[in-house]
């Protein structure tokens, strides 16, 4: 058969309408990185192909070279993930991405990619459980270091960071007490011990706090959460500078294979265009039930950044623009009553996801944090009366009524 060039081919991605203004944060969540096939697609196309053709040997050969842009593989590329990929970088302001098939392949990687026997890795000791893993028991049974530091605790970081590092680990909120990191003064230190900063940014989306302008070097999400936000598809996402992407993270994932479907991918992209509206909303609820459960009578704390009285509120609103969409709720009652209270909820779901547009809450001691041994829950902040309540979408006057009905209980 004679090979010739495609009619229709892939277009090169597009600014959207390349305008001669900077585009609002909503414009680039719809349109960022939009790439249409020659049929002149609406909506964006679905690659669902594992691999891709080439009209000679010789482009073959060319494209493994990189001398010629052409797609290889799916686990390397694909034109949906593509796309998800450089809306997600114009929307965060980061020079590349790299889309993964988890939250978890996506922390995995930003670290491992980096790191090597005989290095050091300070993070903050308050973090969702897997990350805890990651960092406590696997590397070190690669020969790496690893340091915990309070997040708070500025001149814990200092002694932390005053010798040779290779990474620093933010997750900032925290996983489920939203405690707070002043990513720019961590950035300055670790940046002078040689390290690189990731955060994890899954508590605050890119909404709500952008840890690139704050001296960050990469940012990690769980895409599962307020970027998909619906309950629907699993994913992940890191983002950097072009070269860290390019020649750190792509040498690592291209052959340890965690890489985001093209499925998941376009349902991400769909996703995106809705993103500032939902959090924001999301965010508002937040605030005003943070502040009704702190008048309620059988709650002993509420942990949410956006309260005067959490402890790092004024820190909390110099490097966010919203509280988040996810709050703690300690009771004053035994882990049984929590359990009551819990099961009390007639709107609200028992479910150990967050950031989806159904309200959800869960017992953390005994589920996402279960792996951790006790002391360590402690050492975290986390009692058997702490509960997290991820707020959706539904009324904010429902789930207040919710709320007060099943407290009743106590």
């Amino acid at each position: 058969m004679t090979k010739r060039n495609r009619p229709w081919g892939y277009q090169n991605p597009i600014e959207p309408s390349n305008p001669n203004w900077e585009l609002d944060p909503q414009t680039i969540a719809v349109r960022g990185g939009l790439a249409r096939t020659g049929f002149g697609e609406t909506s964006e196309a679905i690659f669902m192909n594992s691999g891709f053709t080439y009209d000679s040997a010789e482009q073959a050969a060319a494209a493994f070279r990189e001398e010629e842009d052409h797609f290889l593989y799916s686990r390397f590329a694909n034109p949906t993930v593509a796309m998800f990929e450089q809306r997600l970088a114009a929307l965060e302001g980061a020079e590349a991405a790299f889309a993964t098939a988890t939250g978890m392949a996506a922390m995995f990687a930003s670290v491992a990619c980096l790191v090597k026997a005989g290095d050091r890795v300070v993070a903050s000791s308050a973090m969702f459980t897997s990350c805890y893993v990651v960092l406590t028991e696997i590397l070190p049974g690669w020969g790496i270091e690893t340091v915990l530091v309070e997040a708070g605790d500025i001149e814990g970081w200092k002694a932390a960071l005053s010798v040779p590092t290779k990474v620093v680990f933010i997750e900032s909120p925290s996983n489920p007490l939203m405690e707070i990191t002043d990513i720019r003064a961590v950035s300055d230190l670790a940046h002078k011990a040689g390290a690189t900063v990731i955060v994890d940014n899954v508590m605050a989306s890119p909404v709500l706090q952008k840890p690139l302008e704050l001296g960050a070097d990469v940012v990690m999400y769980s895409t599962t959460k307020h970027i998909d936000g619906q309950g629907r598809a699993l994913g992940g996402a890191i983002l950097g500078s072009a070269d860290y992407i390019k020649n750190s993270v792509i040498p690592f994932t291209r052959h340890t294979g965690p890489a985001m479907s093209s499925f998941n991918a376009w349902v991400m992209l769909k996703s995106l265009e809705t993103l500032t509206m939902r959090v924001e909303r999301m965010c508002a609820s937040t605030l005003e039930i943070a502040q009704t459960l702190e008048t309620l009578p059988g709650i002993k704390a509420v942990r949410y950044p956006f309260l005067p009285s959490h402890k790092q509120h004024q820190l909390a609103k110099s490097q966010m623009s919203g509280g988040g969409t996810t709050l703690a709720i300690e009771f004053d009652a035994p882990e049984e009553k929590v359990f009551a209270v819990m099961n009390a909820l007639q709107v609200i779901d028992i479910s150990n996801n967050l950031g989806d547009s159904k309200s959800l809450i869960t017992h953390p001691s005994s589920t996402t944090h279960r792996r951790l041994p006790l002391e360590v829950q402690a050492e975290m902040g986390i009692t058997p009366s702490t509960v997290r309540l991820s707020v959706g979408l539904e009324s904010v006057n429902d789930l207040i009524h919710d709320l007060k009905n099943a407290l009743s209980v106590l």
